[in-house]
Formats: structure tokens, C-alpha cells, sequence
């Protein structure tokens, strides 16, 4: 039985397809969100935080691969792949990067909905544990509640609060998600800003102002520089 709200999130280019899948999912109880390519899933992937991803594999631009790399870096969020595509490597590099089913087209769309129904059951109580251990984010000094959108500076026994605005709590969390790793001034803004036209001096503006409230909570140089490629959080020794 699906659980009241549950959300699908589709990625599929092909419109007749998407729509026969919607018309499937919509008349079997979830709510459904669409997207034609890599850009706008992420997009909506934030804002509707859904339940399930059903992701087809050969989209425009970006494929599906690399958007289920994108989506296994920041959520547990169940996922089954959908492609046109009957070979083995696909399918094995889907499964060994996080994939939790795949699905070979043409399919019947009934046996989508019964499948969504079968990884959601499988995952839907690891997926929440997941999800809630994933809210909190520890690095270096710094204790991260997603959930919250707080950020607290621990010092021994004291800790303090930090004031941050919705953007760089943003660039806080999505560097802290992945501590160590460079990111491009464009991933940020893809990530952290998605439906501006930001330019880089914008996220260079928005990181510099980070910087130094995290230099007055003592923690000095945790964003790091590297010249000619973006920009890191640092965990330290």
C-alpha cells in the first residue's frame, strides 16, 4: 500500500513515455514530478525531495549515470534505472554506483509501478535511517543539522551557534557532504543556486563572507582556495 505523499521522481526525455508512466504512478496513489534532463532533476530532486527516482539512463547532456553519481554524493534516496539499454556494463555500473533496480524498455508500465512498489518496501526503513544520519554533518569542529538549518561551532565543552544566510548554508552543507573534494565555482551554482544566473564572483561574493564567519568562530581556513579549479572544505588533521 503506498504510504500517503509519497513522491516519484521521473527523469525521462521521451514525453510519451513519461506520460503513460505519470498516468500509471498518479492512478496508483503517488505524486509524481518530471524532468527531461540532468539540470532540472537535480533541481527538482532538492526541492521535492522524493521518495523514489525512477531514471532513465540515455538522456541529452548529461546521462543518467552521471546524475545517479550526483544523487548517490548527496542523498541514500531509492533509485531505479530506466533505459533503452540491454547490455550488461550498464547495468552492472548503475548497480555498483548505487542503483537499486533496472529496468530494460520497452516495459509494460504496470510492472514499473510494481517494481517502484518492491524497492520502496525493500528500502523505505534503511532509507530513512539513512536519511536521518545523513541530516547531521560533522566536520572538523563543525556540526552540521541539515534538517534544522543550524550550524554549531563546538570548542571543547562550548559551543556557538553560527548566523548564515539560505546560500551559504547551502555552500556549507554541500561542501560538507563531501569534505576534501574540489568543486568548480559551476557545480556550486548548479547545486547551491539552480534557478539563478549567478556568475562565479557571485559565489566567489557568497563564499568570502562564509569564510569570515567561520574565521570569527574560529575556524580559519576551512574553505580553501585551489587555484584554477573551485573550491574545498577542509577537515584538517
Amino acid at each position: 500500500m503506498v504510504q500517503k505523499n509519497q513522491s516519484i521522481l521521473l527523469v525521462e526525455d521521451e514525453i510519451e513515455i513519461a506520460d503513460i508512466l505519470q498516468l500509471y504512478l498518479q492512478n496508483d496513489g503517488f505524486n509524481c514530478a518530471h524532468a527531461t534532463d540532468g539540470r532540472r532533476a537535480m533541481e527538482l530532486f532538492r526541492r521535492v525531495k522524493p521518495d523514489l527516482v525512477l531514471l532513465d539512463i540515455r538522456l541529452p547532456g548529461q546521462n543518467g549515470i552521471d546524475i545517479l553519481q550526483t544523487l548517490r554524493a548527496e542523498s541514500p534516496v531509492p533509485v531505479i534505472m530506466l533505459t533503452a539499454l540491454t547490455d550488461d556494463i550498464n547495468k552492472l555500473v548503475s548497480l555498483r554506483l548505487g542503483a537499486d533496480d533496472y529496468i530494460s524498455k520497452p516495459f509494460n508500465p504496470a510492472e514499473v509501478v510494481a517494481r517502484v512498489h518492491a524497492v520502496l518496501r525493500r528500502t523505505s526503513g534503511i532509507y530513512q535511517q539513512q536519511t536521518k544520519e545523513a541530516s547531521l554533518l560533522k566536520v572538523a569542529n563543525l556540526l552540521i543539522d541539515v534538517s534544522r538549518h543550524r550550524v554549531t561551532v563546538e570548542h571543547g565543552d562550548n559551543s556557538s551557534e553560527l548566523a548564515l544566510t539560505l546560500t551559504e548554508f547551502r555552500l556549507l552543507e554541500f561542501l560538507a557532504r563531501q569534505p576534501e573534494r574540489c568543486f568548480s565555482r559551476f557545480e556550486l551554482i548548479d547545486a547551491c543556486l539552480p534557478e539563478s544566473d549567478a556568475l562565479d564572483r557571485v559565489i566567489d561574493s557568497h563564499l568570502s563572507k562564509l569564510r569570515k564567519k567561520l574565521t570569527e568562530a574560529g575556524c580559519a581556513d576551512m574553505i580553501e582556495t585551489v587555484r584554477g579549479v573551485g573550491y574545498r572544505l577542509w577537515q584538517g588533521q
